[in-house]
């Protein structure tokens, strides 16, 4: 059997400004975004260097969706972002001002910090160790 995880929806405020954030602050990749109507897009974001897991970004649209935008784990970390270079990510991070929820610290998995997206979605960077 071979499967694997495709997308992850992520349910947005707004397609431009979630894409803006997305491609501009984070440095991901805009891989698609095609209309599906007048009010519904398709908009796949992955970050630069690996799209075989992209986020679907998925714009509220009812009262229900609209209070999940910023909280869809109940507070927990919702995403975990590895890296190759911590401090090039980390120094990203804090040159496009967004906010840092725990300062970086080294656990026994790699160097670590968790900031929050432009809706409040909690993150983990993650520079791994490398245990080959």
């Amino acid at each position: 059997m071979n499967q694997r995880i495709a997308h992850i929806a992520l349910v947005v405020n707004d397609y431009d400004e979630a894409i803006q954030f997305y491609t501009e602050k984070l440095h991901f990749t805009l891989i698609e975004d095609t209309p599906l109507s007048e009010t519904k897009r398709w908009v796949l974001v992955a970050p630069k260097g690996d799209t075989t897991c992209c986020l679907l970004l998925a714009k509220a649209a009812s009262e229900e969706q609209k209070s999940r935008v910023g909280n869809q784990t109940g507070g927990r970390v919702f995403m975990f972002l590895y890296t190759d270079n911590f401090q090039r990510d980390y120094q990203n991070l804090l040159d496009h001002q967004i906010k840092i929820v725990r300062q970086p610290s080294m656990e026994e998995y790699g160097t670590v910090a968790v900031f929050e997206d432009l809706y409040g979605n909690l993150w983990d960077l993650i520079e791994p160790i490398d245990r080959k």
